[in-house]
């Protein structure tokens, strides 16, 4: 069904008459609502017996009210939505004259309603009285309003895919060219004060009605305003309802963590300005997500969550971690006689196995030193089997790389008292670890690319895992490592 709609508009958009014809549709209806009127009020006495001299008149001022308006009307339209006849975006100075396109529609039906109306109205006077002349004006007034009403309403109803492309170049924000409160004063206008203004005249003396009995002037005159004013308030609904339903899908995608989720910006009123604020709202949150992304994949998603919940301050806590040191063998001579953008390609390969099965257990890739990387499983986030983890992460990354046969490695993995948090200064800050299980860490690496199996941990890590991950380790020895006093008890796999 929307299809169809679509199609019906975009009929009426390319074809050089379509306003044209919806502006004529109008105005037959306003045409209809004065001979109504005129049935039920009848002619003034005066100039009941030369009624056909402003019946004449009246057809001619109809003639030329139709070669007119059709041909001024089919020139705003294509003045005003050439470029979407041939599915270009239009200029600034394109887009505004488009959204004044329903309004500067009703100024030329309005127009050629009041030249008509003075003219009959001078004739009536001229014919028979003053308040003949007044008495058929306000009458042709009448169809007058009804007509620009109808106008306005449909021309903006109709122009909706226009008003989509023209609102993407021009969002309505400032003063607005159309307001809700327009469209409810012309809703009014055509559902209550054209019927009211109806039943004044023909309840005034001396014309109640051709039998001095109103009562089926005021049946016939209920019944057109019902009619009138079931177009007006249904074409001001769809005006209304049908954006605001589009705004409430939107907002429940938004509710459910969407951030794809756009409104076309049809309307120039309040509406669209509120179809505007929930684009803006969504590229908002769009642009943190990535910023967020960003910031994870920099820091750490862990970190980035730590940062976002307790603000960036120059804080911390002191906790017991795990920390595994990584570190590629024999780097200085790799780097000599490899090829820059080779060797980069290499470390990246090697990073990804580090950072797939740290994060596949919990840790944390803490920050990349070189050809080395430092991984800390209990901080940010706390683990409560963070040597398990770390013992399992140290295995699997050794069988990746070495499985890869690029490079070659050493694994350290230690447990202890570090403090986690933000160091630096206000201005720049960075979540690091600071304490002696990270640089035991470091110094273990630097006997495992020693090792066969090129991975040591403390006996103090070993002994805090979990059975099922113990298992995997066998005492190694005791080693000095640089820079501690005593000679410490180490584990491989």
């Amino acid at each position: 069904m929307r299809k169809v709609i679509a199609g019906r508009f975009r009929l009426v958009l390319r074809t050089s008459l379509g306003f044209a014809a919806l502006g004529v549709g109008s105005s037959v209806a306003g045409a209809g609502v004065v001979a109504l009127l005129l049935l039920l009020q009848g002619l003034p006495e005066d100039v009941d017996d030369r009624g056909w001299v402003l019946g004449v008149t009246a057809a001619g001022v109809v003639a030329l009210a139709l070669i007119v308006g059709t041909l001024w009307t089919a020139y705003l339209q294509r003045r005003t939505v050439v470029w979407f006849t041939i599915g270009r975006p239009p200029t600034a100075d394109e887009a505004k004259r488009a959204l004044r396109l329903p309004f500067d529609m009703a100024v030329v039906s309005g127009t050629l309603w009041l030249i008509g109306s003075l003219a009959l109205g001078i004739l009536a006077g001229v014919l028979g009285s003053l308040s003949d002349a007044a008495g058929i004006a306000l009458t042709i007034g009448l169809g007058g309003l009804t007509t620009v009403g109808l106008t306005y309403l449909a021309a903006e109803w109709v122009a909706r895919p226009v008003m989509t492309m023209a609102l993407d170049v021009l969002p309505p924000r400032g003063a607005l060219p159309v307001t809700v409160l327009t469209r409810l004063v012309v809703t009014w206008v055509l559902a209550s004060g054209v019927p009211l203004i109806g039943v004044l005249l023909v309840t005034t003396p001396p014309d109640l009605g051709r039998n001095g009995n109103p009562t089926a002037s005021l049946i016939v005159l209920s019944v057109t305003g019902l009619t009138t004013g079931a177009i007006g308030t249904a074409l001001l609904s769809r005006a209304v309802a049908a954006p605001l339903h589009r705004l409430r899908i939107a907002l429940d995608g938004i509710a459910r963590g969407r951030t794809d989720v756009r409104v076309d910006v049809d309307d120039s009123s309040e509406i669209g300005m509120v179809q505007t604020s929930v684009n803006d709202l969504v590229a908002g949150l769009r642009e943190q997500d990535r910023m967020r992304d960003l910031f994870g994949r920099h820091v750490g998603a862990d970190v980035a969550r730590h940062a976002l919940e307790y603000g960036a301050s120059l804080s911390g806590d002191v906790r017991e971690v795990t920390a595994l040191f990584v570190d590629v063998v024999d780097s200085t001579a790799l780097a000599s006689r490899t090829p820059p953008q080779e060797l980069v390609e290499k470390l990246n390969r090697f990073f990804a196995s580090v950072v797939s099965a740290v994060d596949a257990r919990g840790g944390l890739v803490n920050k990349f030193q070189g050809d080395a990387a430092l991984c800390v499983f209990g901080a940010p986030t706390r683990l409560s089997d963070g040597p398990t983890m770390a013992l399992a992460a140290a295995r699997a990354i050794r069988d990746a790389v070495l499985s890869e046969g690029e490079l070659d490695l050493g694994i350290g993995v230690a447990t202890g008292q570090v403090f986690a948090g933000q160091l630096g200064a206000s201005s720049r800050l960075e979540y690091t670890v600071i304490g002696d299980a990270v640089n035991e860490a470091a110094r273990l690496t630097e006997h495992a690319k020693a090792v066969p199996s090129r991975v040591l941990a403390s006996e103090t890590t070993v002994k805090a895992a979990l059975g099922g991950e113990r298992e995997h380790w066998r005492l190694h020895g005791e080693l000095h490592l640089r820079g501690r006093h005593r000679e410490t008890r180490t584990w491989t796999t």
